[in-house]
């Protein structure tokens, strides 16, 4: 920024750089590493990131992020590449999150490590296998967003910062994310999937372009493109008035909710886009309750032994870990034997 400047020496280390320059350069609300609430367990300061930059890494390294490529967005076995899946919706989020945040002066790193691991827990087979899931696991039942952070913090063990921990959690609970950047997050994870489940759903010859209602257009404009940026446009905007929350205008946030119910009812519900959703479902509910009495094959897939108390919850962790292809194959050799 114009007049602001970076006091250093060479001998001082590149996590206090960093850390010199957020102070330095972000917004007065902005989530600053060195004011983090910590870890749940501490641990030494890395020499070269910041603690958020530590998190955001440990996201993008873990086990559960590379299977997030086989993961269902929306549509079930396409036919065909250029579908997303839940690692471009993750990356699209990020990326989406990252600009609103730079526009505001808010802690990008922060942003970013919310953005990938957000949805680490998800099921296969997109919300299907949520649902599914959410049913079979009672009481209790089973929300991707409580997944999620238990991958990170029980399954992966990354000891992630409380802001992180917090935004995560929050990102579709009732609830809101403390931090700014949190909320950035949850609003971006929407706006993400709006828009590119729209732009899927007109590739898969499930909508035409002619039938998107005249407000899309006029409003948000024509492309995808020009939709994320009049919508990016408007967050800055309007939250940067006060810094209080991350929010839209009443004239985007209406048409954006009417957005929204044109993508559920034509997209989400009663289109041939759900045509694999029964027979997803089945391979969930089937795996759910098979490995509910084989724990010997549940103990043997998590490379874990388990107490008799901690099975439904064992078995929601090894199922909602798989990809779409690892659950489908696992179902075919438990109950499609071939002859």
């Amino acid at each position: 920024m114009p007049g602001i400047e970076i006091r250093t020496s060479p001998t001082q280390a590149m996590r206090e750089r960093q850390e010199a320059i957020e102070a330095a350069i972000l917004h007065p609300r902005a989530a600053r590493s060195v004011e983090s609430r910590g870890r749940d367990e501490s641990e030494p300061a890395c020499p070269v990131r910041t603690e958020f930059q530590r998190d955001r890494d440990r996201m993008l390294h873990s086990k559960a992020f590379r299977r997030l490529k086989h993961k269902t967005q929306v549509f079930i076995a396409p036919e065909g590449d250029h579908y997303r899946t839940r690692l471009t919706h993750t990356l699209e989020v990020t990326q989406i999150s990252r600009t609103v945040a730079r526009a505001l002066g808010l802690n990008e790193d922060l942003v970013e490590a919310i953005g990938l691991g957000h949805d680490l827990g998800h099921t296969p087979f997109g919300n299907a296998g949520e649902h599914v899931l959410d049913e079979l696991c009672q009481p209790g039942g089973f929300r991707h967003n409580e997944q999620s952070l238990r991958v990170a913090q029980t399954l992966e063990l990354m000891n992630l910062t409380w802001e992180v921990r917090d935004g995560i959690f929050h990102h579709t609970s009732s609830g809101t994310p403390t931090t700014l950047e949190g909320q950035i997050v949850k609003i971006c994870d929407s706006v993400a999937c709006l828009n590119h489940d729209l732009e899927d759903a007109v590739r898969a010859g499930i909508l035409r372009e002619d039938e998107l209602p005249p407000f899309i257009s006029r409003v948000f404009g024509p492309e995808k493109g020009d939709r994320i940026a009049t919508i990016i446009r408007d967050l800055v905007t309007t939250s940067s008035a006060d810094y209080e929350f991350i929010r839209m205008s009443e004239a985007i946030h209406e048409p954006f909710l009417e957005l929204r119910a044109f993508v559920v009812k034509r997209v989400y519900t009663g289109s041939r886009a759900r045509v694999e959703e029964d027979k997803a479902m089945e391979v969930v509910a089937r795996l759910y309750r098979h490995f509910c009495q084989d724990r010997a094959g549940l103990e043997a897939g998590l490379g874990r032994a388990i107490l008799a108390e901690e099975t439904p919850k064992a078995v929601a962790d090894y199922i909602s870990g798989m990809t779409d292809r690892s659950a489908m194959a696992l179902y075919q050799r438990l109950f499609l034997p071939t002859c």
